[in-house]
């Protein structure tokens, strides 16, 4: 028994029969013609066929992306889209083949330098070089006419193993026929891996070259929760493992001293539902209405607003729905809706700021919807949040919009109910006037993604402040203890939606910063479960009081063991 270690991306281990994957054999490249032979004028007409080709089978792809795992997940492939038309890569294309080169070892050279220059980095920026690479191989592949393998028809029980996979090649897996992933590079950040958490892969990435010492064929346990590769397992190793799987657990769960903990599951599509309640989750702690509103020409109208919202209510019958309102502006564009063009727009208008300006008229609309479905059988759980929050004026006005709708639907003989109402903790403001939040709202809810990024003045987007976007800076971790305490004193519950809150190694410490719910990606929720179970309320506050007094974000890592 052989074992290898990486890092562990998905928490979960499953045992299956090798096969390796190795897309470049595919793509090897013919030899260079002499510059004299090469026509540029005709290659760039190859080349630009093969941009659109590209470019409508990366929408494709994002489509059915979106379909799987949601559309924040999905994102990438507009960031691949936005290479196509990256001047450094498009004129660097063009400007090799008039210098007597086929097109393809062109786009070959070029995507080649900016690979090499990510890979010479660290971090998140070091792991962008799979998305270049993800696009550079389309157009390979439409410039040699080569197709791509088909991973979504891999036998059941496939354990793959590669050097790495894309984004694409993550995307196309069936998790249900997959028993794992293992690749020699990448992080638990990539983009390749946050997709396998979203299916539900047990996935090791960067486990280096020892990797390739293990042949197709064999059979393997990957082990996404200890960061292990174990070639022929034995079956005490199974057994032990298969216990470090989290059972599903249908009941709420509390601390080890008996403090209840909501751990609810962020839904982004229809499709997310039944694996929500299949993986134990207490709820929906944040259910993004933005689905309803893309691939579309124009908005939906109030009732398939309402069909969305009482369908997610009825999944969860006896379980909290929170409901965030249209969350649009920023990295959401929606070109129907003709949003303004901003120099910085994650600091212009999106969120509650939209709601209450410019699309007043969708806003209400919305919230016709969601206090009618307040009034359905399963409804008396509903709990709809506003994003974006900076002023308490906002929730004032919110507030008045609410009110306003229902009298609305009462004179026009409409049945209806007023949900729990809250708003989104994304902001420095939000965070300090988190006491006057409280007093008019029922909850709030600590959106940890940006959060972080406004806390640190880092966009969460840009590889070059990676290291910033860190939610267990101290500063944010302040941030969050500050919102907490403020809503308590206020009377209100505080739950935490950010991918923060889906990571079990951080369970103690949000249980001693006081939080009642956590919402996550359904994946991990049995995992978040049995860390809650196993944890002791003092404990964990001892543990909140010793990370909350650290200055730096090393001396955090290391109060937390990480």
């Amino acid at each position: 028994m052989t074992t290898v270690t990486g890092v562990g991306s998905t928490p979960l281990s499953g045992v299956g029969t090798v096969r390796w994957y190795r897309p470049d054999e595919a793509l090897d490249l013919p030899d260079r013609p002499d510059p004299e032979a090469v026509d540029p004028e005709r290659e760039r007409d190859r080349f630009e066929s093969a941009r659109d080709s590209v470019r409508e089978d990366i929408r494709r792809a994002r489509d059915r992306a979106a379909e799987r795992v949601g559309d924040e997940e999905a994102a990438v492939f507009e960031a691949h889209e936005q290479f196509l038309d990256d001047p450094q890569l498009v004129d660097g294309i063009e400007a090799t083949i008039d210098d007597g080169v086929t097109a393809e070892h062109a786009v070959d050279d070029v995507f080649g330098e900016f690979v090499a220059q990510f890979e010479g980095m660290e971090g998140r920026m070091a792991e962008r070089a799979d998305d270049l690479r993800d696009v550079r191989d389309r157009l390979l592949r439409e410039l040699l006419d080569v197709d791509a393998v088909d991973l979504s028809a891999l036998p059941d029980g496939t354990v793959l193993l590669a050097e790495r996979l894309t984004p694409s090649d993550t995307a196309g897996l069936d998790p249900d026929a997959v028993a794992g992933i293992a690749t020699v590079t990448g992080g638990r950040t990539s983009h390749a891996a946050i997709i396998a958490r979203s299916l539900a892969i047990p996935a090791v990435v960067g486990v280096g070259e020892a990797l390739e010492e293990i042949p197709d064929g064999a059979t393997v346990l990957v082990d996404g929760e200890a960061g292990e590769v174990v070639l022929d397992p034995s079956e005490g190793r199974r057994a032990a493992v298969s216990e470090l799987d989290a059972p599903v657990v249908d009941d709420h769960v509390a601390t080890a001293d008996g403090r209840e903990i909501e751990v609810a599951a962020n839904v982004g599509r229809p499709a997310e539902l039944d694996p929500a309640v299949a993986r134990g989750a207490d709820g929906i702690g944040l259910f993004r209405t933005e689905f309803l509103f893309l691939d579309r020409d124009a908005p939906p109208d109030e009732d398939e607003q309402f069909d969305a919202i009482t369908a997610a209510l009825d999944a969860f019958p006896t379980d909290r729905v929170v409901v965030r309102t249209l969350d649009v502006g920023g990295d959401k564009q929606v070109p129907y809706l003709d949003l303004p063009e901003e120099p910085n727009p994650f600091l212009g208008q999106r969120g509650v700021r939209l709601s209450l300006g410019d699309h007043a008229d969708l806003f209400e609309t919305q919230l016709r919807a969601l206090l009618r479905a307040a009034a359905t059988e399963h409804g008396a759980d509903l709990a709809v949040m506003v994003p974006m929050v900076a002023r308490v004026e906002e929730v004032d006005a919110v507030r008045e919009q609410v009110e306003s709708v229902a009298a609305a639907l009462e004179s026009e003989g409409v049945e209806y109910a007023m949900p729990e109402l809250g708003a989104m903790v994304e902001t420095p403001a939000a965070s300090f006037v988190a006491d006057a939040l409280a007093e008019r709202l029922d909850f709030l809810s600590i959106g940890t993604n940006d959060l972080t990024q406004y806390v640190m003045a880092a966009d969460r987007e840009n590889d070059g402040v990676a290291d910033l976007h860190d939610p267990l800076h101290p500063a944010v971790l302040r941030a969050i203890d500050r919102t907490v305490d403020a809503a308590h004193e206020g009377g209100a519950w505080v739950g935490m939606c950010g991918e923060m809150a889906g990571d079990p190694d951080l369970t103690e410490l949000l249980v001693g910063l006081g939080l009642d719910e956590l919402s996550m990606s359904a994946v991990t929720v049995p995992a978040v479960k049995q860390r809650v179970r196993d944890t002791d309320t003092d404990a964990a506050e001892a543990l909140a009081s010793e990370v909350l007094a650290c200055e730096t974000r090393a001396e955090v890592g290391e109060a937390l063991g990480l």
